[in-house]
């Protein structure tokens, strides 16, 4: 599968993540974002931030404990308020909008939280 972005395509695998993770760019995110009807504001820019961060430094996804400790520091809160505001965020979760909208290919194994 293709998306189109800023005239280019982008190769997808069947579920919508990107194939080649390089190519990974904000004008994607929007898209693949818009894909999952999720808006994107300054807090779930600073979630892909974070994840984007984690991959490059660990070279695999930060599971979601890890977000979670994250978004209670960034919003000085407790882990629970934290992960009602993540799944707020990316309703449709960790996995399918987070990890796919900060340009990751599909984690084989992963922590739902």
């Amino acid at each position: 599968m293709t998306i189109e972005v800023n005239g280019k395509s982008i190769q997808t695998d069947d579920e919508g993540y990107l194939v080649n993770p390089d190519e990974w760019n904000e004008e994607i995110a929007k898209q693949l974002a818009q894909g999952e009807k999720v808006e994107m504001t300054e807090k779930h820019w600073k979630v892909i931030g974070f994840m984007r961060d984690y991959y490059s430094e660990h070279q695999s996804p930060a599971d979601v404990r890890h977000v979670i400790k994250f978004i209670a520091n960034e919003l000085d809160c407790g882990k629970k308020e934290a992960k009602k505001c993540f799944f707020e965020f990316f309703p449709f979760g960790h996995v399918q909008q987070c990890c796919k909208i900060a340009g990751m290919r599909r984690p084989r194994i992963w922590s739902t939280g």
